[in-house]
């Protein structure tokens, strides 16, 4: 289900892609290249403990508040519930969307379905993580033993891309997802000049393997692309299943060479 999200703050609109300099041709082993920042690389999380960000990581949850989140209904505070070091959803009180906006990026998120389960195909455990202002979303279900369409399932492109395999583990327990989004580019005159891509890794297994994405993700629906800013929020979607979620972090990414 399409989210549809005003951009928080002042953003980067990005619409034209401007013309980048020709990277420097260096000479193999080249000592006087620059060298890659340094970035402490975090820590795993447990079943019962999340793990610690990486050093350069925006920190969206950290299991005390709501701060970096609106509310998508009317843009004003998260409605969702905040306890034991997670945030879970709030049947009726609509998704939530970063305060900042977000272009390239790493994200990190961890969910967990309810448990016991209730429901079956797209009424159990379903929600959703949203890019570039609910335009694009990697499903988030309980896809353990629940079968449904392959698109709509756990680490699906919604309505376009199932995910390679099944990684799911059962409800009640912590689930991780490592996704690696980049946003679509425009010319002038609002044409793609290169679709998103979604690399998505569900509890350590690529399910998304730099996926194309043929335009916004739509239930029955193709839409095709229409140009938009380069950086808007993430979003959450409440889908009216009690999902918690727990340690977000994203980490923003440089135009490649």
């Amino acid at each position: 289900m399409r989210l549809n999200l005003r951009p928080a703050g002042a953003l980067v609109l990005g619409l034209a892609s401007a013309a980048s300099p020709a990277a420097k041709e260096w000479p193999i082993h080249d000592l006087t290249r620059p060298q890659p920042p340094i970035v402490e690389p975090g820590t795993a999380g447990t079943a019962e403990q999340p793990g610690r960000p990486p050093s350069d990581a925006v920190v969206l949850f950290d299991g005390k508040d709501l701060s970096a989140w609106m509310a998508t209904k009317g843009d004003g505070p998260a409605g969702w519930k905040v306890e034991n070091g997670y945030m879970e959803v709030v049947k009726g009180a609509g998704g939530i969307h970063t305060r900042k906006a977000f272009g390239d990026c790493q994200l990190h998120v961890e969910f967990m379905a309810p448990a016991p389960p209730k429901g079956a195909g797209q009424e159990r455990g379903n929600s959703g993580v949203f890019f570039m202002g609910g335009r694009y979303e990697v499903q988030v279900l309980d896809s353990h033993g629940n079968t449904t369409y392959p698109d709509g399932q756990a680490g699906a492109l919604y309505g376009q891309t199932p995910p390679l395999v099944n990684a799911s583990r059962p409800p009640g327990q912590w689930q991780v997802y490592d996704i690696v989004f980049e946003a679509p580019r425009f010319d002038g005159e609002g044409k793609v000049t290169r679709p998103a891509r979604a690399t998505v890794f569900h509890n350590g297994v690529v399910v998304q393997n730099a996926t194309e994405l043929t335009g916004p993700t739509t239930h029955k629906v193709r839409t095709p692309y229409s140009a938009h800013e380069g950086r808007l929020p993430i979003a959450l979607q409440d889908h009216g299943d009690p999902v918690r979620f727990r340690n977000l972090w994203v980490r923003e990414l440089g135009e490649r060479p």
